[in-house]
């Protein structure tokens, strides 16, 4: 009988320990029905990431490469008529773009296998519009082997980007049949070329060669990809990596990766996501107010894309545009250092080389970062901290040196939790407080002004449960002293400018930040004064705030008289302006000698009946 009550008191022990072990939700969690936000918020702390997602996070720089036919016609955004023989990138060289890469500090390279125009960097048995029908190797090259064999030799990881959107595809349209082609070109992507990392889904639609809007089977796109490369994280349209909302480089301060924004590919995403006022670009993805009105959460991390220039393909024009080491610093701090993997664009230009420009600036990058966090002056910096909420912890500082950067990492693999903190600098023996901030998640930079201090405190002011910080570190980043920012091309401003009826003076007023708007799709009426040498023209689109009224389509006009007009650019497209809102140069190929100009809209960002603009200037020679 002994023996028997110990026995069940070992038992109930055993059932006490674990019914108090707390429940972890990998990726996905449902807030049970009648849950209050206390409940809530301890089921948050405990969401975590995936493996796959985990490995992904850790990458923290990462590549795109924007190469195709655009990049042989100078165009952002194909329209799926290109003759395939215009591909003949004579120099085309794998090798040196991965090199470029791996020395610049990358640890993995997404290919733009097929763009919106739908041509296909691979040989594809699904359609002629490919390598295979162009001159490059005779027909029998293939750009995705060769990138992918490179990335094999040095180390890298591979994505491959596929657009759903065909300009070319003729069952574009057809949902069923596009769909099944669709699968049949992603399935020979992740079926020939070993081993693939990420695949990348933009959710770009727009009307068929037959007049209809194709409808995505997201579920069977997910359903192929988790078949034939489970290890691969899906991103964008997908449930695993989230695009961050803007092309601009720059995540959120505060930044969770635990998310009540239902990701696209889910056929309730949009009915969710409406009624929680959410979207990719919202500022707030989990707050604690946001989690009260939630009934589910997903770990949702995200990746903020930009490119290396201000195009995505590459251009001639702007050789001279690439981003200043300011700038790309700026990005890394405000991405990587804001709990997101930073996806920096270097597109191969037409010879199939990364250019010597780019190379030069992602060298001068890789250098920058190598030096500011080779020495770190945090004396217990990879020593594991844990606390609850309003704890403080102390780092020593090895030397006498000013310092302005503090890296500090949460243990994501037991989820995020923190929600704001605290630094303070000890100087000459008294507590100055230096900096604050909400979230950390996997990594985050605090950047503050340059001190010289024995220790520094950071005080956890508010956290969804015990804190677990995996590292911490001190360093010093150099400020960045350049001589110019980035060269501009040499322009004119009119001397009228007309909307509709109306003066517009502010979009000549050589000030980006003011804009005018007009109700109507109305013509922009540019008057040179005389008549004039020009090349091309700008339309700088509103920056910030109201966009309503940019300019998607578009028709120009040239005249001397400005009675008597004819038509230089019909039907013209400023490609991927609405994730992109840069100044749109276009250029017209030959000089051309006119007084007026008129822009013409045809179709506004969002189909509303509205015109807007900032600046507007000509391109002269």
């Amino acid at each position: 009988m002994k023996n028997t009550c110990v026995f069940l008191t070992i038992c109930a022990l055993f059932a006490g320990c674990q019914s108090n072990k707390k429940q972890y939700y990998e990726k996905h969690l449902v807030f049970p029905e009648g849950s209050t936000i206390e409940q809530k918020v301890e089921m948050a702390a405990h969401l975590t990431p995936t493996p796959q997602q985990l490995a992904w996070q850790q990458l923290e720089l990462t590549a795109f490469l924007h190469f195709g036919i655009n990049t042989l016609t100078n165009r952002e955004w194909g329209d799926g008529k290109e003759d395939p023989k215009l591909f003949n990138p004579t120099q085309l060289d794998a090798e040196q773009w991965v090199k470029t890469l791996k020395d610049a500090g990358f640890k993995m390279a997404i290919l733009t296998a097929k763009h919106h125009d739908g041509f296909c960097l691979w040989p594809t048995a699904t359609t002629s519009h490919s390598v295979a029908s162009s001159p490059w190797k005779d027909g029998k090259g293939d750009v995705v082997k060769e990138m992918k064999e490179a990335c094999d030799k040095y180390g890298l990881k591979f994505g491959v980007y596929l657009s759903p959107w065909d300009r070319n595809a003729s069952c574009y349209g057809n949902s069923p049949e596009y769909n099944k082609f669709f699968i049949e070109q992603l399935t020979e992507l992740l079926s020939n070329y070993g081993e693939i990392h990420e695949v990348w889904f933009d959710g770009a639609c727009g009307e068929g060669p037959n007049g209809k809007k194709q409808e995505y089977d997201w579920d069977q796109f997910y359903k192929t990809i988790q078949k034939l490369q489970p290890n691969a994280v899906m991103a964008i349209m997908g449930d695993d990596v989230r695009w961050v909302g803007n092309e601009k480089g720059y995540g959120r301060e505060t930044e969770w990766s635990a998310t009540a924004l239902v990701p696209g590919i889910y056929s309730r995403s949009d009915s969710i996501n409406t009624v929680l006022g959410l979207k990719n670009k919202s500022e707030d993805l989990g707050s604690r107010a946001l989690l009260e009105q939630a009934t589910e959460l997903f770990w949702y991390p995200s990746e903020v894309d930009v490119s290396i220039r201000p195009g995505w393909f590459y251009h001639r024009e702007e050789d001279d545009k690439v981003k200043s080491l300011s700038t790309l610093v700026d990005i890394y701090f405000k991405s990587v250092g804001y709990n997101s993997v930073l996806l920096l664009n270097i597109p191969p230009d037409t010879r199939g080389l990364i250019h010597e420009n780019d190379a030069k600036r992602l060298q001068e990058l890789a250098q920058y970062i190598s030096h500011t966090f080779a020495t770190d002056y945090g004396k217990t910096s990879h020593e594991k901290i844990t606390g609850k909420e309003g704890d403080s912890f102390e780092i020593n500082i090895t030397a006498t040196t000013p310092v302005n950067t503090l890296l500090l990492q949460e243990d994501i693999q037991n989820g995020q939790r923190i929600e704001a903190f605290t630094v303070e600098a000890s100087i000459n023996g008294v507590w100055e407080k230096i900096s604050e901030g909400t979230t950390i998640g996997y990594k985050r930079l605090v950047r503050f002004d340059d001190v010289i201090a024995d220790k520094l405190r950071v005080t956890i002011n508010r956290t969804r449960a015990d804190f677990s910080i995996l590292r911490t570190g001190i360093f010093y980043a150099n400020p960045i002293i350049e001589k110019s920012e980035e060269a501009q091309n040499s322009v004119f401003t009119p001397q009228e400018c007309l909307i509709g009826d109306k003066e517009a003076v502010e979009a000549i007023d050589k000030k980006i930040e003011t804009a005018i708007y007009s109700d109507g799709l109305s013509p922009i009426l540019i008057d040179l004064g005389k008549i004039r040498s020009i090349k091309g023209f700008c339309y700088t689109p509103v920056q910030e705030g109201n966009t309503d009224g940019t300019i998607f389509h578009y028709n120009l006009y040239q005249s001397n008289d400005g009675k008597e007009w004819k038509g230089i650019i019909l039907n013209g497209e400023f490609s991927n302006i609405k994730n992109n809102p840069i100044p749109q140069f276009v250029t017209f190929g030959k000089v051309l000698e006119t007084r007026y100009l008129k822009l013409e809209p045809i179709e506004e960002i969002n189909g509303n009946q509205k015109t807007s603009i900032a600046e507007f200037s000509v391109v002269i020679p």
